[in-house]
């Protein structure tokens, strides 16, 4: 029976997958192409030099042991690669890559050399024309550990980014996730532990960028033609900080090189740390690969601070600017402003800023004129538990029954409604809607916000109950 070069590696592979990890063997195996066989030499595409390198580092033994098993002793393996047009050569050409003296399993065979100038390593951060080889973190000082308070909204990810500044790359949080809505100090915490490990760690390059600039940097390597200058310049960065990682949504080529830049960190124990406004479970247009790698380490919600927490941040922020008021107008501002730090400092700085300008004294009469403004030009944020208690008022029943597992079909109705309002009115993920109303998983509330889409389009009186609900909550 003749053996073709497909059913040859096909053996190797069973073997190799019987030895390594599975995730291993998915991200360095199933992409290789067995191209021909040749006496005992077989003929392999890599995907990049960087693909076949790594190959030789961490799995030559292995190859020889699989091949060896295949064609005997004399076995030779033929690494093809794939070149990406970086030099602007016009067509992509193939290289066969020659053995060193390492392995018994390499061709000494050549067919294109590489090009004899190695290409300088392109940073995308670095102006053309001027020459820079350092890695400016591009990470903010300002935001540190110190003046990020913990509270029981955010106390997950920030003992999370604690343990990964302590740790870079070394803990089970790799990847970091930390999601939550606007205003609620994603990026700060982002950060906060960039700005602390270049403090424990100042050997390692860490760098932030938000995902737009990421996208952006990546479009211009196209265009330019150095996409794998892009890629290089990414892979040897330690910590790689991620701001709104949502915005690769749609775009595939962006998430497609993000796979590649990823897979090789993480497999170098490298550091990758994620924001975003949405749980990975509720990103639209984001493959289905990457998605599952965000799932690797740990994704942490910040929520919208407390009462107590809300007080603790404006003293802190009061502390840090010098600036002296008294308990009872910090505890009002907090009070009535729940939305988000961001609105909460916001408020601060104007009453401050009324008050030295227009030499006032701080009092709660200038404070609630402040809150007024900021509470009127800002989308009240209406919590969970208030929807729950407005749907259930709306159908005479109590919360308790709202939150059962009755499967009566009008209690199965305003729960399905609670859960469509909370999606619609709070930035809380589904996972969150879901475990506060009834302890349900995400897939439920997905479920029952389809069903009163469908419902509100076809049935008059279910369209009735969500007008009024939405204009008691719009209140």
């Amino acid at each position: 029976m003749s053996r073709t070069a497909q059913s040859v590696w096909n053996n190797c592979l069973e073997f190799i997958k019987d030895n390594i990890q599975p995730q291993a063997y998915k991200t360095w195996f199933e992409p290789i192409v067995a191209v021909k066989l040749t006496d005992n030499a077989l003929s392999i595409q890599v995907p990049s030099k960087f693909f076949y390198e790594w190959l030789e580092e961490h799995y030559v033994k292995i190859l020889k042991v699989s091949l060896t098993k295949e064609l005997g002793e004399k076995a030779k393996l033929v690494y093809i690669i794939k070149m990406e047009n970086t030099y602007g050569n016009k067509q992509p050409f193939t290289e066969k890559i020659p053995s060193s003296n390492r392995s018994a399993v390499k061709s000494q065979e050549v067919d294109i050399p590489l090009n004899n100038k190695n290409p300088e390593l392109r940073n995308p951060f670095i102006i053309p024309g001027i020459r820079n080889v350092k890695i400016e973190s591009q990470l903010n000082p300002n935001y540190s550990f110190e003046n990020f308070l913990e509270g029981d909204s955010n106390r997950l990810a920030r003992s999370a980014g604690l343990a990964v500044a302590s740790k870079p790359g070394g803990t089970s949080f790799n990847p970091l996730l930390i999601f939550g809505g606007v205003g609620l100090g994603k990026t700060h915490l982002a950060h906060a532990i960039g700005v602390d490990i270049k403090d424990k760690y100042p050997e390692k390059t860490v760098l932030y960028i938000s995902a737009e600039k990421f996208t952006q940097q990546y479009i211009d390597s196209v265009k330019k033609n150095n996409r794998n200058d892009f890629i290089h310049f990414y892979q040897i960065i330690d910590v790689l900080i991620i701001d709104d990682v949502q915005f690769l949504s749609g775009k595939t080529g962006t998430q497609d090189v993000f796979f590649h830049i990823f897979n090789h960190l993480h497999q170098n124990g490298k550091q990758v740390i994620l924001t975003s406004d949405k749980a990975p479970v509720d990103m639209q247009d984001i493959e289905q690969r990457l998605l599952s790698r965000f799932k690797w380490g740990l994704s942490a919600e910040l929520q919208t601070p407390d009462f107590e927490t809300r007080v603790s941040i404006l003293k802190n922020k009061l502390y840090r600017d010098g600036v002296e008021m008294p308990d009872d107008i910090v505890e009002y501002v907090a009070k009535n402003i729940k939305t988000n730090v961001r609105e909460l400092e916001g408020a601060i700085i104007s009453l401050i800023a009324q008050s030295s300008f227009n030499k006032k004294e701080i009092t709660i009469d200038l404070a609630r004129v402040i809150v007024e403004k900021f509470v009127k030009n800002t989308k009240r944020e209406v919590s969970i538990d208030y929807i729950q208690k407005v749907v259930s008022d709306y159908f005479q029943m109590d919360i308790e029954t709202l939150q059962s597992k009755t499967r009566k079909r009008h209690i199965v109705q305003a729960r399905q409604l609670a859960m469509f309002f909370a999606k619609k009115f709070t930035k809380a993920s589904l996972a969150s809607i879901g475990s506060q109303i009834g302890k349900r998983d995400h897939a439920t509330v997905l479920h029952a916000c389809k069903t009163v889409d469908n419902l509100t389009s076809t049935d008059k009186q279910f369209k009735k109950y969500v007008e009024d609900i939405t204009k008691k909550l719009s209140v």
